[in-house]
């Protein structure tokens, strides 16, 4: 569910703005952006299951309370723009659908979701979010029906390419950034907290998080075909993944369409609750609260209130009207690559630390892996803050 929820509304409208104006050209970028996905999953959850508690609670531990509060101030911040962007993806998918306006569809989601977690266990909220989430194969199918060119696919995908515009940058950074979104990270290492998992169980869960992250480049990956083979052949502009699933109706058919826009509008729920449970998390476990989706409102008050509190703000937000939807759904996403710098540090010191994971500390190939990942990200973001300036 963390692999997937990071194919939310802003990261499909991201990965069809990178296939509408670059074709197959920066598929490599989700290429690497799922292989940095896998590392730090594994390793957010590696850190959950050894030690049986969240990321924030760690760094309280380790680093002071004074760290963990300014982190926990970094999450809650990068959570909130992209929660904003999960119901502004409810918004365009239920005019996309039905024309249903957002002063119902977004309420009326908030509602769902809050009561969803309020009334349900956590292995009820747990099948249910599953449940949502089989959406995903409508983009395998609408990215099937677009008849995509394979052998440009499979080279873009391998060979790195980037125009030096500032629009492709910020493109690229904000691909990296909804793949690897902060609140990810935080999120997959205190949900396998709230599983109850121990070492014993590593193994299987280095199996969910592989094939979670797998699963979210997969998707992405036909989000781009569908908009590459159709879109950008053409030269139709998009504004949104909205316009993306209208524009494909005369190219690629009514039924790739209406999958584009069912996919669009589970993406959206899918995250709309696992985005405001890490913020309830990350708080919680940054103030010392106690809170976890078994526990009732009455045990876990400040878990319930975070999370139904994160909801009703972003939800007023883009009820403003005239709000700009599209900046707040691609924008959010750069941000996370900027945020991404203040939170992997911790993950990384943490995973490396042999009084935290005992025998099960990041090895030298890890660390390796993790430092080569976190230059990328400064390396992505530097570039974008240089050509940001110099335009």
């Amino acid at each position: 569910m963390a692999g997937l929820s990071d194919d939310d509304p802003a990261g499909i409208t991201t990965y069809s703005l990178l296939g509408q104006r670059y074709g197959y050209q920066l598929l490599w970028v989700l290429t690497l952006s799922t292989a940095a996905l896998i590392v730090f999953h594994e390793l957010g959850a590696r850190l959950g299951v050894v030690t049986g508690k969240g990321l924030l609670a760690l760094v309280r531990e380790r680093y002071g309370h004074r760290a963990a509060t300014g982190a926990a101030a970094v999450l809650v911040v990068a959570n909130l723009g992209t929660l904003c962007a999960e119901l502004a993806g409810v918004a365009a998918g239920g005019e996309l659908l039905g024309g249903v306006p957002k002063v119902v569809s977004v309420p009326l989601a908030v509602l769902v979701i809050v009561t969803l977690l309020i009334a349900g266990s956590f292995h009820r909220v747990e099948h249910v979010l599953l449940a949502i989430s089989a959406v995903f194969a409508t983009y395998l199918v609408s990215g099937l029906l677009a008849h995509p060119d394979w052998g440009a696919a499979a080279q873009g995908a391998v060979l790195p390419g980037l125009p030096l515009t500032r629009d492709a940058v910020y493109v690229a950074v904000a691909t990296l950034g909804t793949t690897l979104a902060p609140w990810g990270l935080s999120f997959i290492q205190s949900y396998a907290v709230d599983k109850h998992l121990t070492p014993e169980d590593l193994r299987y869960e280095r199996i969910d998080v592989v094939s979670g992250a797998v699963l979210t480049g997969v998707i992405g990956l036909f989000v781009v075909l569908a908009c590459a083979a159709t879109l950008h052949r053409q030269g139709v502009p998009i504004n949104d993944a909205a316009d993306a699933a209208r524009g494909l109706r005369p190219l690629a058919g009514s039924f790739a369409s209406t999958l584009f826009g069912l996919g669009f509008v589970g993406a959206a729920l899918l995250a709309a609750t696992v985005v405001p449970l890490s913020t309830a998390y990350s708080v919680c476990e940054a103030g010392a609260h106690h809170g976890d989706v078994s526990a009732s409102v009455r045990e876990a008050p400040v878990f319930y209130g975070v999370f139904a509190g994160s909801l009703v703000v972003a939800a007023v937000i883009v009820l403003i009207p005239g709000v700009p939807l599209l900046s707040i759904l691609v924008s959010t996403q750069a941000l996370n690559a900027v945020l991404l710098l203040a939170i992997l540090p911790f993950l990384m010191a943490l995973g490396r630390d042999p009084a935290v994971l005992g025998v099960h500390a990041v090895g030298r190939t890890g660390r390796w892996t993790t430092g080569v990942t976190y230059a990328l990200v400064a390396l992505s973001v530097g570039a974008l803050l240089v050509l940001q300036l110099l335009g």
